[in-house]
């Protein structure tokens, strides 16, 4: 056999062989930032109970906008983590139960206030990663696989995912309530923005519950102006303004206590240089209240 015949069949066997491997190359997955929202989320079990307080074209444009917030991620999200103003703890605080009750943390309303359902999985996995995420900024948290989740998580979120597919998770504020400690934890939260999962602060950017009526419509619309532009900010510029809230026109008046405007903190400190957009902007027994969006 010549020389050139040996190197055309050395060369024909390395096809063949080649020709009979299977190379399987991982897809290319894209990565989508998630949004951050802060949201109203209403009072008590209202849209689902009468509850018999503000007019009915105010509550319908609430629901329809909480009906709303599934869609403001571009995708669908893997997981939910909320935080909500009716959970403050002395350390930040995770829901690590996989199959959450519902706490029904309200009480004066009909029976049928107590029978709400909404069994949305939890996720042992997202509550060890925020609670690794809070460990490396400094933070000491703890877990509760006990607790169930508030109406100011299952109320939006039952309207937004009546079937409630998505993993949910809640941290719960810091005692204290400190604006700037708050804002930290909400950087510390950004990474979870690019593991799909949707960061929601739910509160209110009102919550006198002694003053909710159209006498109150103009100091509460003092508040919200500057909400307004403190949101809307730069980054270093909206944080700054956060931090100092309570020399805000009207500021106390708008939050006697401030556990309600505190999950805006934490979404802001999430948003990264995401500044605010209006997600919606609406009126509460003629009190006016919004929502804000991040990326």
């Amino acid at each position: 056999m010549s020389s050139l015949t040996r190197r055309e069949v050395l060369a024909g066997a390395a096809a063949v062989a080649a020709s009979s491997c299977t190379v399987t190359v991982a897809p290319r997955v894209e990565t989508v930032r998630m949004p951050v929202v802060f949201l109203p989320h209403g009072g008590g079990p209202w849209p689902f109970v009468d509850v018999g307080f503000g007019d009915k074209t105010e509550l319908d444009g609430l629901a329809t906008y909480l009906r709303s917030v599934r869609s403001v991620p571009k995708v669908a999200p893997r997981a939910v983590l909320v935080i909500s103003a009716h959970w403050v703890e002395e350390v930040p605080t995770v829901m690590s139960g996989a199959a959450p009750p519902l706490y029904f943390d309200y009480s004066g309303f009909p029976p049928e206030s107590y029978r709400l359902t909404w069994p949305a999985p939890g996720s042992p996995a997202l509550a060890a990663r925020v609670r690794e995420l809070l460990g490396k900024a400094g933070f000491q948290g703890a877990e509760n696989a006990a607790r169930g989740f508030d109406h100011g998580t299952f109320v939006p979120l039952k309207l937004a995912w009546p079937e409630p597919v998505l993993p949910t998770v809640q941290l719960s504020l810091r005692k204290g309530l400190d604006p700037a400690e708050h804002l930290a934890l909400g950087r510390a939260l950004q990474p979870l923005r690019d593991e799909g999962v949707f960061i929601v602060g739910s509160g209110m950017t009102f919550h006198n519950l002694r003053a909710f009526g159209r006498r109150s419509a103009q100091q509460a619309m003092s508040f919200e102006g500057w909400l307004a532009d403190a949101t809307t900010a730069q980054v270093a510029t909206r944080d700054a303004r956060l931090r100092a809230w309570t020399e805000a026109p009207s500021a106390r008046f708008a939050h006697p206590y401030e556990d309600h405007l505190l999950p805006l903190m934490v979404v802001a400190g999430a948003a990264g240089m995401d500044r605010g957009v209006p997600g919606w902007s609406g009126t509460l027994a003629g009190v006016p209240l919004s929502a804000w969006h991040f990326g």
